[in-house]
């Protein structure tokens, strides 16, 4: 007999489930089950990759859930078809956000109004009908069923579980007479956490971590045995020899669901176009147009590009994608925020003239074929970069434009990694808490999956690695490697969808106040074929905007940085110096040592300058030849002479992906297409008969281009070893253009630049009184805080850079608002004055006084502190009469007192 396990919870039941989807499947296909189901708790959150894996398994996926009903009963439900499949997401989506966050449920009588195209099972142990039986309300447990089938009719199916704990056996002969009473069809299930028995050992580890609680107290918290794996068929039958039916109908149950989660044709939202006008007509239109904006006179060069990119998006039926981000940017510009495209994208000189990318994909030789080519199963992603104190408007806007049903923020998997598994499965075992905290530390690995041989390293652990504790807990660390812990927000992702996205994914509160988040993290959406575009906060794009807007405060001069020459030698000279503090990505120590010795003279040789100081040129042995070759210390050479023109801009080194690409297609014959695979391919860990494909079709091509093989496959070789860690061409060029730009200002106008810098902060690799002393050093004149004068954020003033309040510890927002109101009625005449109209604590009032605050009323630190003891010992309001007589003469703080009070 047949059977198929329709009951069955991955690691996505978060800190409930012991196994991955892949590890369910492998195990289910291993079995000979035709079929699996997911019911996850309240989520589907596993649903995308558990459809994909089953897919290529060649096992039928059903996608479910087992909800919380009224707060306490839990209750199976598969989706039968694509309609059953978008209620069920309506129904989760309900439960998630009709309750507190991390309580979801729904109310029974929202079944009534959710119930096309699902089968429902009546669930669990804890179940309603079971939860009244166990108590002998056998009355009340009939009714509940009664009323599910007068909801579900025939989809629905008293469901069976034997797992062998006390009580299952009566419990399944209670509920079998029940339906036969009724005449409700019963099915067998088993309620599965993991995939093999040798998981319960870490599923009661995840259960003790839900619940906070160490194993030895966790008790009746952990189930009874380790039954709850996938079973065969066999194991099934002989659990139910007296109900053979329920097993054989879980076969008929799967033959019933037939979901296919492919979204692609829900992507794009309607984007309005002009009277007479298709997105495709429209897109060209712009492009045309704004192409003469961005070149003038169009060359030969750029018409072919603009031609055969419009032509490829067309094909592709990308039009409405550019035109939905390109309305964005144009949001973006017609508001003033600072936002540019990141990333592949600025390949295009469609996204470049339509002023989605700030960069020229003719000047810098980019390659479209990363970002789009015929071959491409996914929507291509377009980062947006915006500044960060424009980030929450640019998504509002979003949600305005297309609707609060059709947005939503891409959820993200926050996983366990070498030391949160360190620690989190330590303490379960009730491991010390001080050698936890030594073990995570010296996990160098990101990966719980490589705990052993970090900890093996460690001198005191040593003599325990052979023992069977210590392998106990390195077994569970390991096994509970990437299992998701929790969710949070995706740094920039927002889906956006044709029809309302409850009826493609369910949605859930985020941590963040008013945040709404999908269940799927941005695999998933792809994978469904969704659109996400990533809006990501960009400090330096903040720092940018607000250095142009003090130029202009201050000095009356708009500066358009897009104007700006770009081979300024006085600003090259600063960055060959390496005098690149606050100077976006060429600040960090890596840098400061490489920038002498490359010695960049141009916007190209500071993109390969963003770009080689990455681990994939640092740990594929790329940067000491580069540097060499800049140098003139060694001979610039090429694996292949087929390979010089794609190489020749990084001397024969292979520093971007984009290279990668070309040199498959000019060694191996490959199409572009092929070729972004091949990099996919090689930037993922594939198994070895992949890569061996790979490497095949690589070969053969290579041969037939006259290549010997063992040139070809020491290039083979090298792709691979440089893919996995590659940065981006057009990416790296998008940071070049801003860090140009950073030290350009720096360089002609520093007061406003480390002004700006300051405001900006935490950015970078400094500390404010590290950049204070940079500022210093290029004459900028650094004033301390004054109470009369100072804002929350550093001004200029006079040509001086003002610190502002923000800088003084213990005042925060609401105290610089306090101040600034006060101020508005007269300028404080005194600390007496100041502490009167003013409700700011004694330790904020010291630290503004240490800070130099109050230095402008002639009196020394000292004097004021005392001053202040008094005050605050009389207390506001007084008059403080006889006020003068508690002066007493107090020396000056010396120079290193300043110092020390300032700081």
């Amino acid at each position: 007999m047949s059977y198929v396990e329709l009951h069955c919870h991955s690691n996505f039941s978060l800190l409930d489930g012991a196994s991955h989807p892949e590890e369910l499947i492998a195990r289910a296909k291993e079995l000979g089950m035709p079929a699996l189901a997911l019911t996850d708790h309240d989520a589907l959150y596993g649903a995308v990759r558990f459809y994909k894996e089953a897919k290529e398994a060649g096992i039928k996926p059903i996608i479910g859930a087992e909800l919380t009903v009224d707060g306490k009963y839990h209750l199976t439900l598969l989706a039968r078809d694509n309609s059953g499949y978008s209620t069920l997401c309506r129904l989760i989506t309900r439960a998630q956000l009709g309750y507190r966050k991390g309580e979801p449920s729904i109310e029974k009588i929202d079944l009534a109004n959710y119930s096309d195209g699902l089968i429902c099972l009546s669930g669990c142990g804890r179940s309603e009908i079971d939860s009244l039986l166990i108590v002998a309300k056998e009355e009340q447990a009939e009714a509940a069923a009664q009323q599910l089938r007068e909801i579900f009719g025939d989809n629905f199916f008293i469901e069976l579980q034997n797992d062998l704990c006390p009580g299952d056996s009566r419990l399944v002969h209670q509920l079998t007479g029940l339906a036969q009473r009724l005449g409700i069809r019963c099915v067998a299930t088993n309620n599965v956490h993991y995939a093999v028995k040798e998981r319960q050992r870490l599923h009661d580890v995840l259960v003790c971590i839900k619940n906070r609680v160490t194993l030895d107290k966790s008790g009746h918290l952990r189930r009874p045995n380790a039954e709850f794996y996938l079973k065969s068929a066999s194991e099934m039958t002989e659990l139910f020899t007296d109900c053979p039916e329920a097993v054989a109908n879980s076969l008929f149950i799967a033959n019933e669901c037939n979901v296919d989660l492919d979204f692609s044709s829900y992507r794009f939202p309607d984007f309005p176009v002009p009277d007479g006008e298709t997105t495709e007509s429209y897109l060209a239109r712009l492009c045309w147009e704004k192409a003469k904006e961005r070149y003038g006179e169009l060359s030969e060069r750029v018409r072919e590009q603009v031609t055969y990119e419009l032509d490829l998006i067309k094909k592709l039926g990308l039009s409405g994608y550019f035109l939905i981000v390109w309305d964005i940017m144009d949001y973006a510009k017609r508001n003033g925020i600072p936002a540019q495209g990141r990333g592949s994208a600025a390949n295009s000189i469609v996204a470049y003239v339509l002023g989605i990318t700030k960069v020229d994909p003719i000047r810098h030789n980019l390659f479209v074929g990363r970002f789009l080519n015929e071959e491409m199963s996914s929507i291509p992603d377009i980062d947006i970069d915006v500044s960060t104190n424009h980030r929450e408007q640019l998504i509002q806007y979003i949600y305005q434009k297309y609707g609060e049903e059709h947005v939503a923020m891409v959820c993200t998997y926050v996983t366990f990694q070498a030391r949160n598994a360190i620690r989190e499965v330590g303490k379960v075992l009730g491991m010390p808490a001080g050698i936890l905290d030594e073990m995570a530390k010296a996990a160098g690995s990101y990966s719980a999956r490589d705990i052993d041989q970090d900890l093996g390293k460690l001198e005191q652990f040593r003599p325990y690695i052979t023992s069977v504790p210590w392998q106990h807990f390195v077994s569970l660390c390991k096994e509970i490697a990437d299992f998701p812990r929790h969710l949070s927000i995706h740094v920039g992702g927002m889906i956006i969808s044709s029809c309302p996205l409850t009826d493609i994914v369910p949605l859930e509160r985020a941590t963040m106040p008013g945040r709404i988040v999908c269940q799927w993290d941005k695999d998933g959406v792809e994978d469904a074929g969704l659109v996400k575009v990533d809006i990501l906060g960009l400090r330096m794009l903040s720092l940018i905007q607000e250095t142009v807007e003090l130029i202009k405060e201050g000095r009356g001069i708009d500066i358009d940085l897009e104007r700006i020459p770009l081979d300024d030698g006085k600003v090259y000279d600063m960055i060959c110096r390496a005098d690149t503090m606050g100077v976006f990505q060429v600040e960090s120590r890596a840098q400061i040592q490489t920038l002498p010795r490359t010695r960049p003279r141009s916007i190209e040789d500071l993109t390969v300058e963003v770009a080689i100081i990455r681990p994939g040129p640092l740990q594929g042995n790329m940067v000491h030849p580069y540097i060499r070759r800049r140098q003139g210390k060694e001979k610039v050479s090429y694996p292949h002479p087929r390979l010089k023109p794609i190489l020749e801009e990084t001397l024969g080194v292979i520093l971007f992906q984009e290279q990668v690409l070309r040199c498959a297609i000019a060694i191996a014959g490959f199409t572009p297409g092929e070729a972004d695979s091949l990099r996919r391919a090689m930037s993922r860990k594939r198994s070895k008969q992949a890569m061996d494909k790979l490497r095949q079709r690589f070969m053969e091509g290579a041969k037939r281009n006259g290549v010997t093989e063992a040139t070809a496959l020491r290039i083979f070789n090298t792709l691979k070893g440089f893919a996995e860690y590659g940065f981006c061409k057009s990416h790296a060029a998008g940071f070049a253009l801003l860090a140009y730009q950073s030290a350009w200002l720096k360089h002609y106008y520093p007061v406003e630049f480390y002004a700006a810098l300051l405001n900006n902060q935490p950015m970078g690799f400094y500390t404010p009184e590290v950049i204070v002393g940079d500022a210093r050093r290029h004459g900028v004149e650094v004033v301390p805080v004054h109470i009369n004068r100072s804002h929350g954020r550093c001004t200029v003033e006079d040509d001086r850079l003002r610190l502002g309040f923000r800088y003084v510890k213990e005042i925060g927002e609401a105290a610089i608002a306090e101040i600034e109101k006060a101020r508005t009625r007269a300028p404080f005449t005194s600390l007496m004055d100041f502490y009167q109209r003013t409700n700011l604590s004694r330790e904020a009032i010291e630290n503004l006084i240490l800070a130099g605050a109050m230095d402008r009323f002639d009196k020394s630190k000292r004097q004021l502190l005392w001053d202040l003891g008094i005050l605050d010992h009389c207390g506001r309001g007084e008059m403080m009469l006889g006020y003068p007589q508690y002066q007493v003469p107090l020396p000056d703080m010396t120079e290193q007192e300043e110092l020390s009070a300032e700081y």
